[in-house]
């Protein structure tokens, strides 16, 4: 094997996904997903390699033409952010093609469609924000979303159960 082809051992690989928003894909059902570049500062950066990053209640706001992510916490290291005062709930901005701010912009304002973060993520040393399009969900809609996953399942473990018994 040349050097070209070798693998590196699993250990030294980590995964690409920093935070997710499960809860967003239980209160909406969540449509078009959007790949958003962040304005960090230094601070939050290195929080986040530690992984310090939540995106639990955060959603994106639009404002004169650009997109803000707010409600995200990315909690400060004690030693990296000694020399400047950290809010970890800050409104940071997200970077978006003019195109799909519009897309975002007419779907929010015409349809009822709110825009949530839904996942943090490296992407070539640069961290990504995906958002998506949701409409809320009804409570009789989340337990029929629960009652197909738990078929789902149940009906995977019969599955199972059959195969091991020929």
């Amino acid at each position: 094997m040349s050097a070209k082809n070798a693998t590196k051992p699993s250990a030294t690989k980590r995964s690409a996904t920093i935070a997710r928003n499960r809860r967003a894909s239980h209160d909406y059902a969540l449509t078009e997903r959007f790949e958003a570049g962040l304005v960090l500062e230094g601070w939050e950066v290195k929080a986040i390699r530690a992984g310090k990053a939540q995106l639990v209640d955060s959603y994106v706001l639009l404002r004169d033409g650009e997109a803000w992510l707010l409600g995200a916490n990315i909690a400060p290291l004690p030693s990296a952010s000694s020399h400047v005062v950290a809010d970890p709930q800050r409104t940071r901005k997200l970077l978006l093609h003019s195109q799909e701010l519009a897309r975002i912009f007419t779907a929010t304002q015409a349809k009822g469609f709110t825009c949530v973060a839904t996942a943090m993520y490296w992407k070539h040393n640069r961290v990504k924000c995906e958002i998506a399009l949701g409409k809320g969900k009804k409570q009789h809609d989340k337990r029929a979303a629960v009652r197909d996953r738990d078929w789902q399942r149940q009906k995977a473990q019969l599955h199972k159960q059959g195969l091991r018994e020929d």
